[in-house]
This record gives C-alpha cells, sequence and structure tokens, in this order.
C-alpha cells in the first residue's frame, strides 16, 4: 500500500490566523523526506468546536502564549478548522507487527502538522488525533471520543511529573459531534506534542519499499532529530540502533518501577526517541502481579507487565532487521554487529531497573543481599496482594506495607523489619533516606477507576473531577490531604479494570 503525496494545504492567511500566529514557530522537516512517507491532508472541519483542556505549562515550554490559545480561536485551531501559520498538516505512513502479525499502517485518524520551535531551540511535533479519516484509516472513521482522549492528557501529565519521557496532550477540544463506538460518544480531536513520531515501524515500511535511497533518507533525518553527535561515527547507523536499545531499555525500567502497563507494545508504538508514545490501552498496577494485563483485545498477555521487556528487545530487533544494509552491505557482518549490539539489551535495562528499585527503597550504598531483599519484596506483594504504590508510599512515610487480608500481613511485616535493619548500614540518618523516598516514590497514580469515574462525568458535560485529577497528577509525591480519594485503591471485590484501544 504505498501512498502518494497530495499538494500540501495552502496556509491560513485570515486575520483571525494571524493573531493566532503569535508564539507558532512552525516548521514541517518530515514532508522533506520522499513522498513515500506521507500523504498531505486537511483535517475534516467539526462543527462547534469547544475547548475542554490546555496544558498551560506545556504552552509556555513551547513559547505558545495560552491567554490567546484559550480563546475561541484556539479551540478553532485544535479542532483543525483553522490552521497555525506554518503547518503542512500530513498522515504519516509505517508499517509495524502488531501482535507479531506484521501489517501495513499509518496515521487513520492523526496529522502531523509539523515541529513547534521552543524558545530554548528544542522542536516536538505537533500531531492531531481523532482529526478524521486518513487514506490509511482501514475502513475507520478517522475519530476520537472525548473520554480516550483526556485519558491520554491524564496519563501523559503524570509520566512527566515522575521524570518518564513521554509524550503529553496539548489540547482536548470537543467537536460538537457524536461518534459511534459501542454506544454514541461525543467526539474531541487531541493535539499532542512528542519529541518526533518516528517509529521502528516507520523503519520497516522504509525497508519494504526496497529503495535503499529511501531508508538511508529516514536513517539520515532521525540522526538529524535525535541524535546528531552520532552523525560523525564511523557506522552511524550501528550507533544509532545502540543508542535506541539504551533508550529503550532506559524507557521500559521505568515503566516497570512505576507499574505502568503499556498495553499495545506493537512495533509501531515504539518511538525511536526512546518516549512513550500511543497511551491507549495503558493502565497502572493496583495489586501487583507480574502477569497483568489490561488490554482488551490482549487476549493471550503478550503484552503483559513483566513481558514489557522482552517485547522491547523484540522491536528493536525488529528495527536492525529493517537497517541492516545499512549497517553494513555484507548481510552476514551486519547480523553479527546487530546481534552484539541487540544482546546488550538485557544488561542495560537490569542496571537502569535496579538503580531505580534501590532508589525506591533507599538502598543507596550497594550491600550484600540486596538483590534478594527486593526480590523478596516482590514476592510478598503477589503473595499479600498488596498494592503496588501504596506499598512503595507506605516505605516513604515511615510505615509497614499494607496486606488485603490480615493473615497474610506478617509476610510483610517480616520483610519490613529486614529492611528497616537494612537501613542501619546507609551512612544518611533514617529521616533523610524517608525524605528521598518521597520524592521518588508516587503517592497518587492515575488510578484505573478513578480515571473511568473522572471521564465518565466529562463525557456528561462535568469537567470538575478530571481538572482535580490533572492537579493532583501534575505533583504525585505530594500527599495532597485534598483530594485523599485520589490515593485509594479499588474496592475489595471490584471488577479487574480492561482498557480499550478508542478505536
Amino acid at each position: 500500500m504505498q501512498q502518494q503525496a497530495t499538494t500540501a494545504p495552502k496556509e491560513e492567511t485570515s486575520n483571525a490566523a494571524a493573531e493566532l500566529a503569535a508564539g507558532w514557530k512552525l516548521e514541517c522537516t518530515y514532508s522533506l523526506l520522499p513522498p513515500e512517507f506521507y500523504v498531505f491532508q486537511r483535517p475534516d472541519p467539526v462543527p462547534s468546536p469547544r475547548l475542554l483542556a490546555l496544558n498551560l505549562p506545556l504552552c509556555v515550554e513551547l513559547g505558545l502564549d495560552p491567554s490567546l490559545l484559550q480563546s475561541h480561536g484556539g479551540a478553532e485551531v485544535f479542532s483543525g478548522n483553522r490552521l497555525p501559520v506554518g503547518s503542512k498538516p500530513l498522515a504519516m505512513a509505517y508499517a509495524g507487527h502488531q501482535y507479531a502479525h506484521f501489517t501495513l499502517l499509518g496515521d487513520g485518524r492523526a496529522l502531523l502538522l509539523g515541529e513547534q520551535i521552543s524558545p530554548d531551540g528544542t522542536r516536538r511535533d505537533l500531531h492531531f488525533k481523532g482529526s478524521g479519516p486518513t487514506p490509511f484509516a482501514r475502513r475507520g472513521d478517522g475519530k476520537a471520543a472525548i473520554g480516550p482522549m483526556l485519558r491520554e492528557f491524564l496519563v501523559g501529565e503524570f509520566l512527566h511529573a515522575v521524570g518518564t519521557p513521554t509524550s503529553r496532550a496539548l489540547a482536548v477540544v470537543a467537536t460538537g459531534e457524536t461518534i459511534y463506538r459501542d454506544r454514541p460518544l461525543p467526539g474531541a480531536v487531541l493535539t499532542r506534542v512528542a519529541s518526533s513520531h518516528i517509529r521502528v515501524g516507520t523503519f520497516q515500511y522504509a525497508a519494504l519499499q526496497k529503495n535503499p535511497e529511501s531508508l538511508r533518507a529516514l536513517t539520515s533525518y532521525t540522526l538529524w532529530r535525535h541524535y546528531p553527535h552520532l552523525v560523525a561515527q564511523k557506522n552511524p547507523a550501528l550507533s544509532l540502533l545502540q543508542e535506541a536499545i539504551h533508550r529503550q531499555a532506559r524507557l521500559i525500567a521505568q515503566w516497570m518501577n512505576i507499574g505502568f502497563v503499556h498495553g499495545v507494545m506493537n512495533t509501531d508504538n515504539m518511538a525511536i526517541s526512546g518516549e512513550t508514545i500511543d497511551l491507549g490501552p495503558c493502565a497502572f498496577l493496583d495489586t501487583y502481579h507480574p502477569d497483568a494485563v489490561f488490554s482488551s483485545i490482549d487476549h493471550y498477555g503478550r503484552y503483559a507487565y513483566s513481558r514489557q521487556p522482552a517485547i522491547a528487545q523484540w522491536n528493536l530487533a525488529r528495527f536492525a532487521e529493517a537497517i541492516l544494509p545499512l549497517i553494513n552491505s555484507d548481510k552476514r557482518t551486519a547480523i553479527q554487529l546487530a546481534q552484539e549490539a541487540l544482546e546488550t539489551f538485557p544488561e542495560v535495562f537490569h542496571q537502569a531497573w535496579l538503580d531505580g528499585i534501590r532508589n525506591k527503597l533507599g538502598l543507596q550504598t550497594p550491600q550484600n543481599g540486596d538483590l534478594e531483599l527486593i526480590q523478596d519484596f516482590f514476592t510478598a506483594l503477589q503473595e499479600t496482594k498488596a498494592d503496588f504504590t501504596l506499598a512503595f508510599r507506605a516505605l516513604a512515610e515511615g510505615s509497614e506495607p499494607q496486606a488485603t487480608s490480615t493473615d497474610a500481613q506478617p509476610m510483610l511485616t517480616r520483610w519490613y523489619q529486614r529492611w528497616r535493619k537494612r537501613l542501619e548500614l546507609e551512612p544518611s540518618p533514617y529521616e533523610q533516606i524517608l525524605a528521598s523516598l518521597r520524592s521518588v516514590n508516587p503517592a497518587i497514580i492515575p488510578r484505573n477507576h478513578k480515571i473511568n469515574s473522572v471521564l465518565d462525568a466529562a463525557e456528561n458535560g462535568n469537567l470538575s473531577p478530571f481538572l482535580q485529577m490533572l492537579e493532583a497528577l501534575r505533583d504525585p509525591f505530594e500527599k495532597r490531604a485534598n483530594y485523599p480519594e485520589f490515593r485509594e485503591p479499588p474496592p475489595p471485590g471490584s471488577p479487574p479494570c480492561v482498557t480499550f484501544c478508542g478505536t
């Protein structure tokens, strides 16, 4: 399925658009790639755009004027009815392994507007989601609903707050349309920001074209966007693979350390930049279980919590396959070099994971027996069905983690006593260690059941719970006595959380 690019849409020149241009510094360098990588297309017009949420801190980071964008004109821009100066909306072409099955894909309901140049010179993609069907839509309606788009907003802001590289929502606009999933839902368009949307699947698509120049152009562009320091390396393509491996290993370690389950780790959802993208059926652990799955379509647990490192390495192997011709002209040599690079993933991941867990437990100076202590903690969490987030937070607040039943509590009590004894080997005072733990173990996460409640209210016109949860998630390390409900796990006996991709 090769799509030909059409003529780029003309920029808006109306007075209203000129007013909104204050702060916009958009370029679209992706459109300089060979035309098989995209199709130019305008967003579908929407009847009644209304701004639901605007990310004010992100506006400032991007050099945009929040006061201007909070107007009706801002709703017009973020709905796609009016394009900011410099934008060249296009749907990106890519392929991907979806649940291990290879298929041709592309932005079926999304458009890249361009890259906003921030005041510090940082270049970040501006991307619509839910802006109408594209030639890649595969019989989909190309639309999005309010609930899933606000969900991306909440999860992205939380990941950002805890220091995990991620795409973030800039704005969500209600469109005034009704879309149909399992029931009629109010429509919305999300504007998200990411370092880029170049994916493993983008390289798989390039390799499928059997055009060495296209693959070379994509590789050069990716190096320019994300890794300019690698251009002068003896083997830039191999260096790109090695850097992607390191970034993804560290990213997945961060996911694991906060109990995050992405839910749909297809190769088209893995960004070469090392950021978290496509926050669809993701969720966070409540009770700890290594095989936790939340996505409604992950029937066999391919993307379960504990399988995320192995899947990331598998995806990176597909990236390596795509760029083999650039690693070395001799295929056997290229395979050997790629394999050697891929074999570093487990060690890089394990060290990043271990460093993160040591920080979460206050183990500042390595000691014999630390790994056993850590492993025993996870065993105790699983056996006692303790809450993942609250268990770590309890340690930070100087108390025992709590099991779901009193009969199981002794197991956690025994571990807690071992942990307190271990902390006596640290040079820092206990209170100082606790303060450090409170800075890395969030008190509040995007609880699955709370998100559902907040989004149900938003779909019915009440945004107050959403705004309250957003405020809490942006400062998740505070106890937030004014929002105690966001700390609480689901009531005992609650049905398992199920998430959906929104299409």
